[in-house]
């Protein structure tokens, strides 16, 4: 009796591994839906910065400001034109922003409102690219503030923590024009930060250690711009048929749809402990290409067009043959997990193997 269960059970197995062997490869496509971020190298300053509203700074001066904000989609091109720059020092990352916009205006003035729903400028940071535990950071032209921490992304269930606060942050707003005016046309207007470290580097896994010289942190900004209306010479955001229009969402790094919560595609920012970018190189990340791929098909799964994989029972797995760029594919495993899914994947280029679950949390094996 004891050896027949055993030549079942063995030939369950020899079964079970016949059929993940005749399984083919599914072939994807995930070449429309990778972003490669941009990137900003931040210089250190030993100037002390005043923040108010004025970039007038030996430092600010010498910083260099990024490229135009684009449209989130990337398809679009933004009405108006923003721009950023960056400088930090021991204690602080300093942000300014330069918005134009020829009607200023704004309303809310309690802080930890929902800041856009007026026109606003937000600043996203995750100090340990993890794509969990970020901070996100709205202002508005009355230079009232939202400051809030995410455990993880909404798209994974994440919360929302309002009383989150950046005590020792410092922002200040210039207007180049008149604000809530609308008889007249107005230039631009600008926000200067000072965002303090320490809550990030707190984030970090090895929370003692502040920024040193080439370490990289994931960050994105974004512009929200409404159309607006004109009632009794107030400003409101613009209704059709009683319904407010779509706001304008205008970006730095490419996020390819409406959702600044898919933080694997947020820009890098690079600190430099020179107060000069000169000779000072980007660190690339060989496997970012793979990240990317491996994140694609996380959306692809969770929300996509791979929605049916994970449909499988559990030990269910299926490889994928994924197309990642014009001439190139990697062979991806799939697995179905008891509490999920999990992808696996090797890089062509560095052989380190990379996982990715259900929660979008990308580990290495």
């Amino acid at each position: 009796m004891k050896y027949s269960v055993l030549i079942i059970l063995v030939l369950i197995c020899y079964s079970c591994k016949q059929e993940k062997a005749e399984r083919a490869p599914i072939a994807v496509d995930v070449t429309n839906d990778i972003v490669l971020p941009k990137h900003y190298i931040v210089p250190k300053t030993d100037e002390v910065i005043i923040i108010d509203g004025h970039a007038n700074e030996t430092a600010w001066k010498n910083a260099t400001y990024s490229d135009k904000f684009i449209d989130i989609e990337g398809v679009k091109q933004p009405q108006f034109d923003t721009q950023i720059k960056m400088l930090w020092d021991d204690t602080h990352l300093y942000v300014f922003a330069e918005m134009e916009e020829p009607h200023i205006w704004g309303y809310l003035k309690q802080r930890d409102t929902i800041i856009f729903y007026n026109n606003d400028f937000e600043v996203f940071i995750d100090p340990f690219d993890s794509g969990i535990s970020y901070g996100e950071i709205e202002i508005n032209a009355l230079n009232t503030v939202w400051d809030l921490f995410l455990d993880k992304p909404y798209r994974v269930g994440g919360n929302a923590d309002f009383n989150w606060n950046l005590d020792d942050m410092k922002t200040a707003v210039t207007i180049n024009g008149t604000l809530n005016e609308p008889s007249d046309i107005d230039s631009l207007w600008t926000v200067e930060m000072a965002i303090p470290l320490q809550p990030f580097v707190s984030m970090k896994h090895n929370a003692e250690n502040y920024p040193k010289d080439g370490e990289q942190w994931r960050i994105n900004f974004s512009r929200v711009e409404w159309d607006h209306d004109l009632v009794n010479g107030k400003y409101y955001r613009k209704k059709v048929d009683g319904n407010y229009l779509k706001e304008h969402n205008w970006v730095w790094s490419n996020q390819k749809v409406i959702n600044m919560h898919e933080p694997e595609k947020w820009g890098f920012l690079q600190f430099n402990d020179s107060n000069s970018n000169d000779g000072i190189e980007y660190i690339e990340d060989a496997d970012l290409t793979i990240k990317q791929t491996a994140f694609a098909l996380f959306r692809k799964t969770r929300y996509g067009d791979l929605k049916y994989l994970p449909e499988n029972e559990t030990g269910f797995n299926q490889p994928l043959e994924v197309k990642y760029s014009k001439n190139q594919t990697v062979m991806v495993e799939f697995s179905k997990t008891n509490i999920g899914f999990e992808y696996k994947l090797e890089s062509p280029l560095t052989k380190i193997t990379y996982i990715i679950n259900q929660e979008g949390i990308l580990k290495t094996l």
